[in-house]
């Protein structure tokens, strides 16, 4: 018997496995890596609706100190449109909801827009997110 030859030789069965691991990576690290892309786009998605609801509350605040109704609109914008600067792919919505603009009130503010969230991995599915928030009129509010 030629011992020479059993030494550098495989058990038969391995033979139909060679390249295996290959097509597994293959096949798999495509899957993997789209699975991470949606997990980031669904991350920014919630990032987006912590960022939005923090708009609204300075928003609210921002407007309930003013003296006067259109002011508390135009502060409100503002401070909505410079917390989402870097969140929002479109323009920032402020709307009153809120009656009036009377004493011993809620200031009462919507903002919304559109999040990037999915279109960042290609999915161009629109994402527009809202929050609400009211903070009362601010009875030392400014007079000046």
């Amino acid at each position: 018997m030629d011992l020479s030859r059993l030494r550098g030789s495989r058990p038969r069965g391995d033979e139909g496995d060679r390249g295996l691991s290959t097509i597994e990576v293959v096949i798999l690290a495509p899957v993997m890596i789209l699975f991470i892309l949606v997990l980031v786009a669904f991350g920014q998605l919630v990032d987006g609706r912590g960022a939005l609801d923090g708009a609204a509350r300075d928003a609210a605040r921002a407007g309930s100190i003013q003296k006067d109704h259109g002011t508390a609109i135009a502060e409100a914008k503002k401070a909505a449109e410079a917390n989402l600067s870097d969140v929002c792919s479109g323009p920032v919505s402020v709307v009153q909801k809120s009656a009036g603009f009377e004493p011993d009130t809620l200031f009462t503010v919507e903002v919304s827009c559109e999040v990037r969230g999915l279109a960042s991995i290609g999915l161009d599915i629109p994402t527009t997110l809202s929050a609400t928030f009211s903070s009362p009129l601010d009875p030392y509010r400014r007079t000046a």
